[in-house]
């Protein structure tokens, strides 16, 4: 355990003084990165990615998530990315009872299968994720991510993981580019854009945490998993998120996903 000293007792007439508190200070510091590099390595980490969507605004009789994108399914780059993150990532893919051989099928393909199990939805989104959070048992830190945010990166899912182990949670969010209004009993009214954030996943969290908000009973209200976990009054923390973590919905969100994916590659060429 690191010893602490009061300045008095370090001071001696003159620089010492001064000197000697600019020696210990950085030692404190390193000996604090030092700790929390310890429990960035060593603790688990879960992604429960739900992929229970339609292709009904798609206009497909195929699952967005499992639509072809420049030659594998939409899923399979959500699945990539949380295996690319961590060598020690844990996946539990939540999918609807109809598709779980589709999804068998994908998991195959992947870099890791073994470290990918599945499980089935439920009728809601909030007791899809509750189902995933069932099969975590560890004190851990848990990402919940939406199968078809396909482009977000390995880096995302990082600083999500650093900044909740030490805030406790960790939101990734964009800032709103379009004007914006509310509507009102009177008719609308304008909102300051730059107050307003995109929310986007993987929303992370300490399994303690999560576990427990999603005890209560389901509400309509519950958008995401943050709306859950501030219902138990816990503060939410926003961290900045990646203008191209897109959610394929339209048709015209598969050609965005593909020019990124193009320009990623000739970056890395």
């Amino acid at each position: 355990m690191l010893k602490l000293f009061s300045l008095r007792s370090l001071c001696v007439p003159g620089v010492l003084c001064v000197t000697r508190y600019l020696q210990i200070a950085p030692q404190r510091s390193q000996r604090r990165r030092k700790e929390r590099k310890a429990l960035t390595v060593s603790m688990k980490k879960y992604a429960v990615i739900v992929a229970g969507g339609s292709g009904l605004r798609m206009g497909t009789t195929v699952p967005k998530q499992f639509l072809p994108l420049r030659g594998k399914p939409v899923l399979w780059y959500s699945l990539t990315s949380f295996l690319d993150a961590f060598k020690d990532m844990e996946i539990i893919l939540v999918l609807p009872q109809d598709h779980l051989q589709t999804g068998q099928e994908i998991v195959r393909t992947t870099k890791d299968p073994d470290r990918i199990w599945i499980t089935v939805g439920g009728e809601t989104r909030f007791h899809s994720v509750k189902n995933g959070l069932d099969h975590i048992h560890h004190h851990s830190i848990v990402f919940v991510h939406d199968g078809v945010r396909c482009l977000l990166t390995p880096d995302l899912i990082r600083r999500c993981y650093e900044e909740a182990i030490g805030k406790g949670n960790a939101i990734p969010s964009v800032q709103a580019v379009d004007t914006i209004r509310i509507e009102t009993v009177g008719g609308n009214q304008l909102l300051d854009r730059h107050k307003v954030r995109i929310i986007q996943t993987p929303q992370t969290f300490y399994s303690d945490i999560i576990k427990v908000a999603f005890e209560q009973d389901y509400d309509e209200s519950f958008t995401d998993e943050a709306s859950v976990v501030e219902r138990l009054g816990v503060k939410i923390n926003l961290i900045e998120g990646e203008p191209t973590n897109i959610k394929i919905t339209r048709p015209v969100d598969i050609l965005m996903a593909e020019k990124i994916l193009e320009e990623r590659e000739l970056n890395r060429q």
